[in-house]
């Protein structure tokens, strides 16, 4: 992993640890909360596919069933409330406030934004948004790690990471297909692969079922 890269993912983790030195003292969510706070975890649940339901900061039935699932998914102590351990788990900070939720998912939308314009920043942007879509769909998978960052630098995962694409500046329409991607445009309907046809030399990859093209990219399950 070059530098730049620990160093992203460096500040992503000292984030979270704060979150948990701090979490004796934060507030804890439950059905029937409503507010700001209840509007950053609903953003975060939806941003990781847990909640298909509006944001609208009302604590109700779909935001519980919403965290029961998010809390089984990563290990913690399934009881449908957001406290320090599933907040921090969710990259916000119940004491912090909108800061805190911003930065960490600015932080995610820079790595995502630069494994765009590593893998696909010569691509049309459709296909610039369904490489940084595949990321998220992996998020969400059972077989893949549970955030942006793992995903991106689990080993072999993806070539730009390792061959120095990952370390330049993004463009700003892959900054931009990252952000487009994490508000829920999907154009490969849920693909979790990809790779160019042309120049693909794993033979595994190509057992897969493709399900589209975008420009060089073919997408699939």
């Amino acid at each position: 992993m070059t530098k730049p890269s620990r160093i992203l993912v460096f500040f992503v983790a000292l984030f979270l640890l704060l979150s948990w030195l701090i979490g004796g003292s934060a507030a804890v969510l439950a059905w029937g909360s409503r507010g700001e706070q209840v509007r950053l975890v609903q953003q975060k649940l939806k941003e990781y596919g847990y909640l298909s339901s509006s944001v609208d900061g009302i604590f109700g039935q779909e935001t519980y069933n919403a965290v029961l699932w998010f809390q089984r998914k990563n290990g913690l102590t399934v009881d449908g409330r957001v406290g320090s351990a599933t907040a921090a788990a969710l990259g916000i900070s119940l004491t912090g406030g909108t800061l805190s939720a911003g930065l960490y998912q600015e932080s995610e939308l820079t790595l995502l934004a630069r494994l765009v314009n590593g893998e696909a920043r010569g691509e049309p942007y459709i296909g610039q948004v369904a490489v940084a879509a595949v990321v998220l769909n992996r998020v969400r998978h059972a077989a893949f790690p549970n955030t942006i960052s793992s995903v991106i630098f689990q080993t072999g995962a993806f070539d730009a990471v390792w061959d120095g694409q990952f370390d330049l500046e993004p463009t700003a329409s892959c900054v931009r297909a990252a952000r487009d991607a994490m508000n829920g445009w999907d154009p490969t309907g849920g693909c979790i692969y990809y790779y160019n046809p042309a120049t693909a030399t794993n033979a595994w990859i190509r057992t897969r079922q493709v399900q589209l093209s975008i420009g060089k990219h073919a997408f699939a399950i």
